[in-house]
């Protein structure tokens, strides 16, 4: 084997030098200065990913708040429009309930005229029946027809009576 041979140590070491300074100075002057600069460009980029990811984050951070404040302000509204709703339609019924009960009460003064009309009617038709009914039962027990004013008289003051003292 070659490599153990004692006389040829030293070509062998001044290749591997030779060799050595070569291989040392491609890589010092070409290969190292691109990873370097490799390095330092995946660095950079680095660096500008998270400072565009910081500045990301705060513009999203800033249109959340935008809208938060924007939601909390379409909710004071939308309570606002609600409330104002609900008063317009509590005024309303109010207004409506008053009308319907002022409706309501005519109605029953109405009926009230009504009634006592038809009260007053009755107790007209009930003044001629008592005349006539009183006027029959007097000709059957007396046997003679009573005179018709008698008879009217009579009934008018029977009718005159208060009903207490009727009973």
């Amino acid at each position: 084997m070659p490599q153990l041979e004692t006389a040829a140590f030293l070509p062998q070491l001044v290749w591997l030098a030779i060799t050595f300074v070569v291989l040392y100075l491609l890589m010092a002057k070409v290969a190292l200065p691109r990873v370097a600069g490799v390095l330092d460009e995946r660095k950079k980029r680095l660096e500008h990913d998270l400072e565009e990811a910081a500045r990301l984050k705060r513009e999203t951070e800033k249109a959340i708040a935008e809208y938060e404040q924007a939601l909390a302000s379409a909710r004071n509204k939308a309570q606002a429009i609600a409330g104002d709703a609900r008063a317009r339609m509590t005024a309303d019924a109010a207004a409506v309930r008053a009308r319907v009960e002022a409706e309501i009460g005519e109605h029953a003064k109405a009926a009230e005229a009504n009634i006592l009309a038809a009260k007053q009617q009755a107790l007209g038709a009930l003044k001629s029946v008592a005349v006539d009914a009183a006027a029959g039962v007097v000709a059957r027990l007396s046997g003679t027809a009573p005179a018709a004013d008698a008879v009217e008289a009579a009934v008018t003051q029977a009718l005159a009576k208060p009903a207490m003292a009727r009973n």
